[in-house]
C-alpha cells in the first residue's frame, strides 16, 4: 500500500451504516488509552488522523478508514474504562459483537495490549471471544519504548501466557513513539489483504 489516499469512510453506529462493497476489512480493538490511535497514525504514517486524546473513551462509533481504495482499518471503540454509563457500555458492546460476529469483510483483529502491564480481563475476554469465533489476531504489544529492551522477551512471554496464545497469530512488539514494530506490524496486516 502506498498510504497516499486515505479517507474516512463513515462512523457508524449500527448494521445499516457499514459501507457495501467488497472491501476486506482489519478492525483494531483494545483497551481505552492503550494507544489504538497513536498505532493507526504511526502506521498510515499521518500525525492526526486517528484522533488521540488525553481522555479514554473517545471513539464511540465504528470508524471505517478506507486506505488506498485496497481495505478499510475499523477502528472499534476502547473497552475498559471510559467515563460512561453501563448502558452506554451496554450500547458500545452490542454494536462491537454485532460488528465481530457478522461482517463479512472481517478478515483479522489487531488486538492491542498494552506491553508494561499484564493483560486485564477485559483484553483476555477480548481475545478469547475472537479465538470462539475464529477470527484471526493479530496481537500488537503497545507502548514498547517504555520498557526497557532487554525484557521484550519477558513481555511477550507473560503476554501470550495470559491470553493462552494461539501460535498460528501474529504477535507484535510495538511503539508509536520510535516506530518499533512497524514493518512487522503491516507485514501482519498485509497477510489478510
Amino acid at each position: 500500500m502506498n498510504l497516499q489516499n486515505i479517507t474516512l469512510t463513515i462512523s457508524a453506529a449500527s448494521e445499516k451504516q457499514w459501507p457495501t462493497g467488497e472491501l476486506p476489512e482489519i478492525a483494531l480493538a483494545g483497551r481505552s488509552n492503550v494507544g489504538k490511535s497513536s498505532f493507526i497514525n504511526t502506521l498510515l504514517n499521518r500525525k492526526n488522523f486517528a484522533r488521540t486524546s488525553g481522555q479514554p473513551g473517545k471513539t464511540q462509533l465504528l470508524n471505517f478508514y478506507n486506505i488506498d481504495e485496497q481495505a478499510h482499518f475499523v477502528d472499534v471503540p476502547g473497552y475498559g474504562y471510559a467515563k460512561v454509563s453501563k448502558r452506554e457500555r451496554e450500547k458500545w458492546g452490542a454494536m462491537i459483537e454485532d460488528y465481530l460476529t457478522k461482517r463479512q469483510n472481517l478478515r483479522a483483529v489487531v488486538s492491542l495490549m498494552d506491553a508494561r502491564h499484564e493483560p486485564s480481563e477485559d483484553d483476555k475476554l477480548m481475545y478469547t471471544f475472537l479465538k470462539y469465533y475464529e477470527i484471526p489476531v493479530i496481537l500488537v504489544a503497545t507502548k514498547a519504548d517504555k520498557i526497557a529492551r532487554g525484557k521484550w522477551n519477558q513481555t511477550e512471554s507473560v503476554i501470550k501466557k495470559a491470553v493462552k496464545f494461539d501460535s498460528r497469530d501474529d504477535f507484535v512488539i510495538f511503539s508509536s513513539v520510535d516506530k518499533t514494530g512497524l514493518d512487522a506490524a503491516w507485514e501482519a496486516i498485509e497477510k489478510f489483504l
